[in-house]
């Protein structure tokens, strides 16, 4: 399991039940990495990542939110 958690699927249903291959096309990969990414199980570039954030409109931590362990910004 990656480290953050994302709210892809809300957002397009959200928007009017976005579908997968849309999105995908919108941010130039294909709908087998927006599933990937929505399930959890691939994690996107940093641009990518900004990409679907500017599809709907939100800041990027609308989209992710991180569950790390914690250790980030630690001494």
């Amino acid at each position: 399991m990656l480290p953050f958690t994302n709210n892809i699927r809300r957002l397009r249903f959200d928007a009017g039940e976005m579908t997968q291959q849309d999105l995908a096309e919108r941010i130039g990969v294909t709908r087998q990495t927006v599933a990937a990414i929505e399930q959890g199980k691939y994690s996107p570039s940093l641009e990518a990542a900004f990409r679907i954030a500017q599809v709907f409109k939100v800041p990027l931590e609308s989209v992710f939110q991180w569950q790390g362990d914690g250790k980030a910004g630690a001494p």
